[in-house]
């Protein structure tokens, strides 16, 4: 029997409500060394949804698993016609007033650093540097066979060209890029192999099921040891690769802020949740420590 990841959370004990005080976030921000820590729930703003929240994607979508993707063909074939078609509105997405504001916030050097959970690359887009993507980037591709590396959008070439005439209309798109596709959309999809070997491509994300890469885990253990305090925004915190590290920073004595308008898997490691708006309440805050977040963005490149 298969087993499948954990997609859902149910609070099983009385948890804080949430707060609309900001002063906990401004006073860990001006203080300095700040690790943050993002989800899915940053760019919903941005026009990406996320998983849990109202109208999450996980309501009507499973996201492919590790497992369905390399041992059936036609899954890959699902999944690439279905994630094709979700680059190109990935492509067309840009930073949302949350993402500028973590980015103002390293630039006056409050931040120690970012983590985030997703696959987006929105926080670069925004101006971020040194961002750790712990679930991986949908930019590159690797070969489950030799190992290669490569750009995303050489792959969307070739698929272009293999697939001329693929313009389904999708019925929503979710965080990890994935399309909302009937089997009768996708068709005779072609999925294209790697250019080297023959092999068998993988966009570079962890999908569920999958783990994270060992070494990646260990540098974002280091980077919560060094931190003075750990600021999540947008995660419900489900799954253990984003929460192992709230517990971490809970278990150490660092203050772990959580802005989520739901509540959270690491609530009790909390010493507060504001529920409130992602772009609201981090504007709100650099408002109040007088830093502007209209300041210089990377372009976003997409093809």
């Amino acid at each position: 029997m298969r087993m499948r990841p954990t997609l859902s959370w149910t609070p099983t004990e009385d948890l804080p409500p949430g707060t609309t005080d900001l002063e906990p976030v401004a006073d860990a921000l001006s203080t300095g060394g700040v690790l943050v820590l993002s989800g899915a729930g940053i760019s919903t703003e941005s026009g990406i949804p996320d998983y849990r929240g109202e109208g999450g994607s996980l309501s009507r979508h499973t996201p492919m698993t590790y497992q369905d993707f390399t041992t059936s063909a036609q899954a890959r074939r699902r999944y690439w016609a279905r994630s094709h078609l979700g680059w190109r509105t990935f492509g067309r997405a840009r930073p949302n007033a949350g993402h500028r504001a973590v980015a103002a916030f390293a630039r006056h050097g409050l931040l120690s650093g970012v983590i985030t959970q997703n696959v987006d690359g929105l926080h670069q887009a925004a101006g971020s540097e040194g961002v750790v993507d712990l679930h991986g980037s949908l930019d590159r591709v690797i070969c489950l066979s030799c190992g290669t590396f490569s750009p995303r959008r050489e792959l969307a070439q070739r698929l272009e060209e293999a697939n001329a005439g693929f313009e389904p209309v999708a019925a929503a798109i979710n965080p990890d890029g994935d399309a909302d596709l009937t089997d009768e959309q996708i068709g005779d999809f072609r999925v294209m192999p790697c250019t080297v070997c023959d092999g068998i491509l993988k966009p570079d994300v962890v999908f569920f099921g999958e783990t994270v890469p060992p070494p990646r885990v260990e540098h974002c253990r280091t980077l919560v040891h060094e931190a003075a305090s750990l600021l999540v925004l947008g995660s419900s915190l489900t799954v253990m690769s984003g929460l192992r590290f709230v517990r971490q920073a809970g278990q150490a004595g660092k203050p772990v802020l959580i802005v989520n308008r739901d509540p959270t898997r690491g609530d009790r490691h909390a010493l507060t949740r504001v529920a409130l708006p992602l772009g609201t309440a981090l504007t709100t805050v650099a408002d109040r420590l007088g830093i502007p977040i209209d300041g210089p963005a990377a372009p976003r490149v997409r093809s």
